[in-house]
């Protein structure tokens, strides 16, 4: 079960319906329909509450676009992953965007983490980047 939470922010989240299947459609490629979704919880918070997450559970002391925790069970992809939407929105500037296209990066990007993808290394963000492409063009 996939839902959108928004934490104190104001923000309806566009294309649910269509994200939803989506995602499950990434879970079915990535896995070869080995595993499916449990639940996920995309939380969609501010910059000081995403900066109070990094820093309260990963002693991280500065903003982020997105955390993702892992609460994989069995064949169950599970986690919950906080979104902060302002840095989104200035990514979106940044990388010249929209910022709906720049949402769906990240979203994508943590269910990735949820399939054991990293990005720790140079070559595993070149991997990440290329599904996450990918994933976005059959959006």
């Amino acid at each position: 079960m996939i839902n959108f939470y928004n934490q104190s922010l104001e923000f309806k989240f566009p294309d649910k319906i269509k994200t939803k299947q989506w995602l499950k459609q990434v879970v079915e490629i990535e896995t070869k329909r080995e595993k499916n979704i449990g639940n996920i919880a995309f939380i969609f918070c501010s910059d000081d509450e995403i900066l109070e997450v990094n820093s309260k559970y990963l002693n991280h002391n500065y903003l982020t676009d997105v955390i993702t925790f892992n609460y994989n069970d069995g064949n169950k992809i599970s986690g919950d992953v906080f979104i902060g939407l302002n840095t989104v929105k200035e990514n979106s500037e940044i990388y010249s965007v929209t910022f709906e296209e720049e949402l769906r990066r990240v979203i994508v990007h943590s269910v990735l983490h949820l399939l054991n993808y990293d990005d720790a290394t140079e070559d595993q963000q070149k991997i990440m980047r290329g599904r996450e492409d990918y994933y976005l063009s059959i959006f």
